[in-house]
């Protein structure tokens, strides 16, 4: 799964607030829940507000995907999330980038969203839970923390694994994921 927030609440700062929702996982895993560093990336889309702080997490479940999205809603509206605007600014954004093997609702229908141009996606959310993430093999942001997190997962309609999906990013969306420890360092 990834995380990412962009602006502060009563309680902390983004690195704060990602923090916490990492602990808030642990009460959906079974066994450990293994999170990346934290990352800074500029917004998407570009211009849209302040700087993100990005994490990715991986962990066992029982809960079933849309259950399991119902949980995530509830730990992103706990750190104060507010739906208003496709792709803005935000306290907490808690996307479930995949489960296991599972398309949802089945590879057309993760292809239709898969395939619609950038523009568009961000003018409209789809209706259902489209799995894998439609856009996560294409977004830096997302890839680099989940490649410290789930490196051999391979995608279940591309066939490749997060290794080679990150790899394929241009070096430009690369360099755009900055880890944390590594500023202060």
């Amino acid at each position: 799964m990834a995380l990412g927030g962009n602006m502060p609440t009563q309680t902390g700062s983004p690195n704060e607030v990602i923090t916490r929702a990492i602990g808030a996982l642990k009460a959906l895993a079974v066994g450990p829940v293994r999170s990346s560093r934290l990352y800074r990336t500029p917004a998407f889309p570009p211009g849209s507000g302040p700087d993100f702080v990005n994490a990715a997490a991986a962990f066992r479940t029982t809960l079933a995907a849309p259950e399991l999205l119902q949980r995530l809603h509830e730990i992103e509206h706990r750190a104060g999330r507010q739906r208003r605007n496709r792709w803005g600014a935000r306290t907490l954004d808690l996307d479930l980038l995949a489960l296991d093997d599972l398309v949802c609702p089945d590879v057309a229908g993760f292809r239709a969203w898969a395939d619609l141009p950038v523009d568009l996606a961000g003018q409209s959310a789809p209706q259902q839970l489209i799995l894998p993430h439609p856009r996560l093999h294409e977004r830096g942001f997302v890839l680099v923390p989940l490649a410290d997190v789930a490196p051999d997962w391979v995608h279940p309609v591309f066939g490749q694994d997060v290794r080679r999906m990150c790899a394929a990013l241009s070096p430009t969306a690369r360099a755009e994921v900055v880890a944390l420890d590594a500023e202060s360092g």
